[in-house]
């Protein structure tokens, strides 16, 4: 099940507590203090994985809880440290602290496998009598109790890591064309908004290897909520390349083609300028249509490459991949 927002409770464990003893031998009636330390708490981490693509496994169990360190102990003891929580999140976590009454406030994201982030900081443990000995104080009964934990309630929001956004209005043929390139098994039908959640597929080409996402739910107004594009829109922000499928409808292609392109802009403006490819889709059901359609965008729109593709039949897919590898090469450059 794919869950791209989640919120979460992190409790950090509190530190233990300082101890009151005292060195007691036979030949040693009067010995001095020697209470431990307690030890640390427990952190709370959220942890990078390259092996989830959703935040579905941590909404199962959105409180997350460290332990608590151990009480100090005699003969200058100082107690065990709690062991720390740590949880697995997607690449392309962002993590917020939610405030109430006040806006989230950005903690960090986690982007490469293995790296984490400390969401809410163990209790020091509290110092046990041993530490206040002094010389006006030979026997003193003073400790520590350990300092409480950090307590934060966080919202984490997921921007999938994809280096290639396949966009378009719903039905223009995204499923088909990643279930075609890649080994993802989308839900495929000719009726809009088949596609309910992005979906990542990776494709090897010549050598090379990349990821794509089926942004769904494109539609006018998808800024303001209208469809689903509200919902993820936020995944084609850290794309490198975007692929746009547009149907064989003539003139009325270009039209569709503004559509997205308006709510990508009014969304982010730096998604408006990221490198594209345009592409018109279903060549093998109309392939007249298709040729005039990808030949009237060519006209439109001065410096694009417009393509025309099968996902069915395979026509033009050679030409696609070879020119969504040019761009992300030129990208990384």
């Amino acid at each position: 099940m794919f869950l791209d927002r989640v919120k979460i409770f992190a409790q950090a464990g509190d530190g233990g507590n300082g101890c009151v003893s005292f060195r007691r031998e036979k030949y040693i009636p009067r010995g001095g203090p020697n209470g431990g330390t307690g030890g640390n708490g427990g952190d709370v981490y959220l942890e990078a994985s390259r092996h989830f693509n959703t935040l579905y496994n941590i909404s199962l169990k959105p409180h997350l809880q460290a332990q608590r360190g151990q009480h100090g102990q005699g003969a200058n003891k100082t107690g065990r440290s709690g062991p720390d929580c740590a949880v697995a999140v997607p690449l392309g976590t962002v993590v917020y602290e939610a405030i109430q009454g006040k806006e989230a406030r950005k903690l960090g994201e986690l982007l490469n496998h293995g790296e984490r982030l400390c969401i809410a900081k163990g209790g020091r443990g509290g110092r046990g009598n041993s530490a206040f000995k002094s010389s006006v104080n030979r026997a003193p009964r003073r400790v520590e109790k350990g300092q409480a934990g950090e307590h934060r309630t966080c919202l984490l929001e997921l921007k999938l890591l994809a280096d290639v956004g396949i966009i378009g209005l719903p039905n223009a043929g995204k499923s088909s064309l990643i279930a075609r390139i890649t080994a993802a098994k989308p839900k495929v039908a000719d009726y809009p908004f088949t596609t309910l959640y992005p979906v990542l597929g990776v494709c090897s080409w010549k050598g090379r290897s990349f990821v794509l996402a089926d942004i769904p739910g494109l539609i006018e107004g998808a800024h303001r909520g209208r469809g689903l594009g509200h919902e993820f829109l936020r995944h084609t922000e850290r794309t490198k390349v975007l692929v746009h499928l547009v149907e064989p409808k003539g003139k009325e292609a270009l039209k569709d083609f503004k559509v997205v392109q308006k709510e990508l802009s009014l969304w982010s403006a730096s998604l408006g300028d990221k490198p594209r490819l345009v592409a018109v889709t279903k060549a093998d059901l109309d392939p007249e249509a298709a040729g005039k359609t990808g030949k009237f965008l060519a006209s439109r729109l001065s410096g694009e490459a417009v393509l025309t593709i099968s996902s069915q039949t395979g026509e033009g897919l050679d030409l696609l991949l070879d020119e969504i590898i040019n761009r992300i090469s030129s990208y990384a450059d």
